[in-house]
């Protein structure tokens, strides 16, 4: 790797980082791309040939799995909603759904005894949001 290449690196890490640690601020890729001094689209390009997402996508799939946490603590569906940073219970109960595969009530009632017995380093593996993604037929023009 060159010089130039480590440095992007580093500067998209400092990026990833502000997103792990500030998931519940209200983000949005411009803010996220000043930190790792590039301009929106620039950013967007180098973090989804880093990481494999966008940064947005990157950013709810934080808030989702965090969002998981507090609902198998108890916490109510609005209030983890809130509580990541969300600004629609809509909207999050619609991308809880796509990430997790069920929707929030239903992962909050669901028994999860086996994941706290679990040591912590086996647990974040376990309950790790993998996004699924589905194709969207195109429709053809009549």
């Amino acid at each position: 790797m060159t010089p130039e290449e480590l440095a992007t690196l580093t500067l998209l890490r400092r990026a990833r980082d502000m997103i792990d640690r500030d998931y519940a601020q209200p983000l949005d890729v411009p803010a996220i791309a000043a930190r790792a001094f590039m301009s929106p689209a620039h950013f967007s390009r180098k973090f989804r040939a880093a990481y494999g997402e966008t940064p947005y996508n990157y950013l709810m799939t934080r808030r989702i799995e965090r969002a998981a946490a507090l609902l198998r603590s108890g916490m109510s569906v609005t209030d983890s909603c809130m509580a990541v940073g969300a600004t629609s219970l809509g909207s999050f109960s619609s991308r809880f759904t796509e990430i997790m595969g069920e929707t929030p009530s239903a992962y909050r009632s669901r028994e999860h005894s086996a994941i706290e017995a679990m040591p912590a380093c086996f647990a974040r593996f376990a309950t790790r949001p993998m996004r699924r993604f589905r194709r969207r037929k195109r429709r053809r023009p009549r």
